[in-house]
């Protein structure tokens, strides 16, 4: 196994983690001031590709394989979340759909508008009834004349704010379901009988919000289904599979930066006339902090690298997400203990990405159903 990532990947690597660390981490104030990105930010994000990293390049993209891809996730991710949300969602599942399953018309007309940043996507599976439970969505697709009536919700969906492009996921034959009684939609905003209806806070940082959709006899034409017709839940699965190794590379991305602010502050953090880093208890946060991260980047890599030859990943996928998104729970917790008061006020960013990285064990498959699909596997042999 060779991990090693060509020269011009380690040079963008290496530009991206200047970027992070001399222009978009000393925004985070602001950001979190404003609850939004600076729009100069995005632009400047848009003008060095970084919508399009994923993206072929005959469709305007770098065309980077996943193990390229999520080393550099892992710098972009150690800014705040608010940065990445957007592009993340262009360069994984708001586009991998488009990308696997897409005819070529449709790919040309989106994916160079996504590559540039131009549109803003997003991917429509849960339901107020159908978070983990995909297979039991709701939202129905009834054939009609040259097209279809979506009728349905759709909840917690990122970028429902600002979306331009929506995957959307509807069953048309109820007693099918995940069996072949999916279709999968491309559908724009605009589109007359949908509409956001509401807007929802989290407990994270004020960028970070979601959505409910909502379908009224939404007539959408034949050509906007992508894929088949009866391959929705399949279209959803390889994109989630995708979609978990992103996660995974922002979770190791968030650690390795709290990681780094707290041996920063052990070492500089005086306590009974000594630094605290001279202290045992602190020693062994940092160094657990570092092992557990250590560990989830290698199982990341290896994934990546295995998808990247052809491999089947769903397994593995689930176990990156899985173990990274607990990973960097326990690494924020840790460094608000070692940031002490401190860690507990909102003048440091350790607060903020203690609440951010929670819902890492949510969205995209919960550890719970990371550990069915895990188990699922290895009953059938895959071990």
């Amino acid at each position: 196994m060779d991990y090693t990532l060509p020269e011009e990947i380690v040079e963008m690597k290496s530009a991206t983690r200047d970027l992070v660390r001399n222009y978009l981490i000393p925004m985070e104030s602001q950001v979190d001031k404003a609850g939004a990105v600076p729009e100069e930010a995005m632009n400047r994000l848009k003008e060095l590709g970084y919508y399009g990293i994923t993206i072929p390049e005959e469709y305007g993209g770098m065309g980077l394989n996943q193990l390229a891809y999520c080393s550099i996730m892992l710098e972009l991710a150690q800014a705040h979340q608010a940065f990445t949300h957007e592009l993340g969602v262009a360069n994984g599942i708001g586009s991998r759909a488009l990308m696997a399953f897409g005819n070529e018309k449709q790919k040309q007309q989106y994916l160079p508008r996504i590559a540039s940043g131009e549109i803003v996507t997003a991917f429509a599976l849960s339901e107020p009834q159908a978070g983990s439970d995909a297979a039991n969505i709701q939202t129905s697709a009834v054939r009609t004349q040259g097209g279809w009536l979506l009728n349905g919700n759709k909840l917690f969906i990122t970028n429902a704010l600002n979306a331009d492009l929506f995957t959307v996921i509807a069953v048309n034959d109820r007693e099918k379901k995940g069996r072949g009684g999916m279709v999968a939609f491309l559908v724009e905003r605009n589109t007359p009988g949908f509409q956001v209806a509401q807007i929802l806070e989290t407990m994270g940082s004020k960028p970070y919000v979601y959505g409910e959709l909502v379908f009224e006899d939404c007539f959408v034409a034949d050509e906007t289904v992508l894929g088949q017709v009866g391959e929705g839940f399949r279209v959803a699965m390889h994109t989630l599979d995708e979609g978990r190794l992103h996660v995974a590379a922002s979770a190791c991305g968030v650690a390795r930066r709290l990681l780094e602010m707290s041996v920063e502050w052990s070492k500089n953090r005086q306590a009974f006339g000594r630094p605290i880093a001279d202290n045992q208890g602190i020693q062994w946060m940092l160094s657990d902090s570092a092992t557990e991260l250590y560990a989830a980047e290698q199982m990341l890599f290896n994934a990546c690298w295995r998808h990247d030859r052809g491999e089947r990943v769903s397994k593995e996928a689930s176990m990156c997400k899985l173990f990274a998104s607990e990973m960097v729970g326990r690494v924020a917790d840790r460094a608000v203990q070692v940031h002490g008061g401190m860690g507990y006020m909102r003048e440091l960013a350790v607060e903020r990405m203690y609440r951010d990285v929670r819902v890492m064990r949510i969205y995209e498959g919960t550890s719970e159903i990371q550990r069915i699909i895990i188990a699922r596997e290895l009953l059938k042999g895959n071990i």
